[in-house]
């Protein structure tokens, strides 16, 4: 059986796997999202300026009209939907300001917080990422406002991404700011790129799992499914 290896940054494969011969194949090279060190040279404003000259190139290469009414405005909307939306998790200023609170009610077993509805765009084909988040935690001492569970789902999945690297950066973040290991991520996702082209498979989806802690368990992941699935 052939093994395949990550292309290096010079686009070179091995084992005489070109990019286009791995298509594709569900790949990432790391946990981190690969953002380049300047990424953030240029302002929201300037980003924005570039995004909707290079997308009107784009509209121009397919043969669109950018003089119809319809179209016009479409570059722009594109670029402000693009930075202020859909990749706004790529900025870390958007990152959610987390307060934790003493657990005073003593409540010691697993917190569950399901059916986080999020929307992603797939870093192969830049198209959406559908799905739902169900986390969970055990307290250490300290508990998070319910809604920023939430927040801290939707600023990993607006960037280009990868499930299985959404589903790790979400468990870390919880990790880092729970101070426990005790920390559990469930996604169940429909992909775009496998539903509208590709194989166009509209019936399946993905799912990916973080059980860390005490939720490693053969018991606590049932547990943990048994209020899923109620």
């Amino acid at each position: 059986m052939n093994t395949v290896t990550i292309p290096n940054k010079n686009g070179h494969t091995i084992n005489d796997f070109s990019n286009e011969e791995i298509g594709d194949d569900h790949l990432f090279t790391s946990l981190d999202t690969p953002i380049k060190p300047s990424a953030f040279e240029l302002s929201d404003e300037e980003k924005k300026e570039r995004i909707s000259i290079l997308f009107s190139e784009i509209m121009d290469v397919l043969g669109l009209d950018l003089t119809d009414d319809s179209l016009q405005g479409t570059p722009k909307r594109v670029a402000k939907m693009y930075i202020d939306e859909i990749f706004s998790g790529l900025d870390p200023k958007n990152k959610p300001k987390i307060a934790l609170f003493d657990n005073k009610y003593q409540y010691n077993q697993m917190l569950v917080e399901k059916n986080i509805t999020f929307y992603s765009n797939c870093e192969h084909h830049f198209v959406p990422i559908i799905g739902k988040a169900h986390v969970a935690y055990k307290s250490s001492g300290k508990v998070i406002g319910l809604s920023k569970l939430n927040r801290i789902v939707q600023y990993y999945a607006k960037r280009p991404q990868v499930q299985e690297r959404l589903t790790n950066q979400i468990a870390n973040e919880l990790k880092t700011v729970l101070n426990t290991e005790d920390v559990a991520v469930i996604i169940d996702a429909k992909h775009l790129c496998v539903a509208s082209r590709g194989v166009q498979d509209d019936t399946s989806a993905t799912v990916t799992t973080y059980y860390g802690g005490e939720f490693n368990t053969p018991a606590k992941i049932a547990e943990l499914q048994n209020y899923l699935n109620n």
